[in-house]
């Protein structure tokens, strides 16, 4: 009923059909309750605003800060299991919710909201010498990057390669057309003073010289490991590691996969120094 619904307006109404569907497809999702939140408590606060509207953000430890950014529908708390290691290496773990993301609030978002939000968050830190980034937070990262964040060291967890290949596959699946998808591309990129052209990380990847190291399950079920590959071999230098049956999110909590992340984090570290 849905797709009918929205295939007889973009017939009779395209441009109200690309509102509609711009309004739906760049409003995040409710995040699912997280049982690292509590977690949050025991950090202090850091006071971030985007264009206008706080970002909320937390910062744990003293030293070199780690960079924790959360994927689409996510919140910081999802990324706490690497917290406590990563203190007891001698960072500082600084996370915070994108805009249109717990508590920063309900809104429309984007990738290109959630890289801006991230140099605002390390900007406000003083720089960070690390990041971890989970499925479109690391998309996000990856376009930070080019407009001027320089950590050292990077962990990408089940990343998406192309980003921009989700809006026509949705699309699609709302049975919009062209002349709809026309008028999106056209109302974003206004919106957000940015083309659709510049978001695909392996294309990204060639000018980083960060360390990377990518960890993808190849059970992922929202983001195939095809993805993990693409940005590996588009970075030079870059390790991959595929896991087995932790799918999309179980990966961010795993021992094996917290283990992995902050001992590659921690590699020629000045953590302490």
């Amino acid at each position: 009923m849905v797709r009918a619904a929205f295939a007889a307006l973009g017939f009779v109404a395209p441009g109200a059909a690309a509102a509609l569907f711009e309004r739906v497809f760049f409003t995040p999702p409710l995040p699912r309750r997280s049982s690292g939140e509590p977690i949050l408590a025991s950090a202090r606060r850091v006071a971030v605003s985007l264009e206008g509207r706080p970002v909320a953000a937390w910062q744990w430890g003293a030293g070199p800060a780690i960079l924790l950014v959360h994927g689409w529908g996510g919140q910081a708390a999802q990324l706490s299991a690497v917290v406590a290691p990563l203190l007891a290496a001698g960072y500082s773990v600084v996370g915070f919710d994108g805009p249109g993301h717990g508590r920063s609030g309900r809104m429309k978002s984007s990738v290109v909201q959630l890289a801006r939000a991230i140099r605002a968050v390390s900007d406000e830190v003083g720089g960070v010498t690390g990041v971890v980034a989970h499925s479109l937070g690391a998309a996000a990262t990856a376009l930070a990057m080019r407009d001027g964040l320089d950590p050292r060291r990077v962990v990408f967890l089940a990343p998406v390669a192309d980003p921009i290949s989700w809006i026509p596959a949705a699309a699609a699946s709302f049975g919009l057309g062209p002349r709809v998808m026309a008028r999106v591309q056209a109302r974003t990129e206004k919106r957000l003073r940015f083309q659709w052209d510049g978001i695909r990380v392996p294309e990204l990847a060639a000018h980083f010289d960060a360390a990377l190291l990518v960890i993808h399950d190849r059970d992922d079920p929202d983001v195939p490991v095809r993805n993990g590959v693409e940005i590996t071999e588009g970075w030079a230098g870059s390790q991959l590691t595929v896991t087995t049956g932790l799918g999309h999110n179980r990966l961010l909590r795993h021992p094996d996969v917290v283990s992995r992340t902050v001992a590659f984090l921690a590699t020629t570290s000045t953590a302490g120094q």
